[in-house]
């Protein structure tokens, strides 16, 4: 099992337990994962990081933007400004559990950096 976590986020992985491996929480909430969940949760959160990265240079100290993406089973949305952001995900499948959460800054960027540094030590 891997397991990183710190203030107002969470992200496990646990082979062992089988369909739902993955475990993504923040300050009030958790939702467990399949593997295919996961690996399209990781695919938009980083697409939204690096689109945010990549605006940072044009953004004003003081604007704020939002970024939303919609991909498969997954939304999500990025918002704040060019030096912390919250960060929205849903999980709406076609049929069985959906689920909802949200990461505050700077929640939200360490829960993307452990996501991205778990999801680095699988491949």
């Amino acid at each position: 099992m891997i397991q990183q976590e710190g203030a107002g986020w969470r992200v496990s992985r646990d082979p062992s337990r089988g369909h739902y491996c993955v475990l993504v929480g923040g300050e009030r909430w958790a939702f467990e994962l399949t593997e295919s969940e996961w690996r399209d949760l990781v695919d938009l959160v980083m697409t939204l990081e690096q689109q945010h990265r990549g605006l940072i240079d044009q953004l004003m100290p003081e604007e704020a933007i939002e970024l939303e993406l919609d991909r498969g089973v997954w939304w999500g949305c990025l918002s704040g400004d060019r030096n912390q952001w919250d960060l929205r995900i849903l999980l709406t499948p076609l049929e069985g559990r959906a689920a909802e959460g949200e990461w505050t800054a700077p929640a939200a960027a360490a829960a993307v950096a452990a996501m991205r540094t778990l999801w680095d030590s699988q491949h």
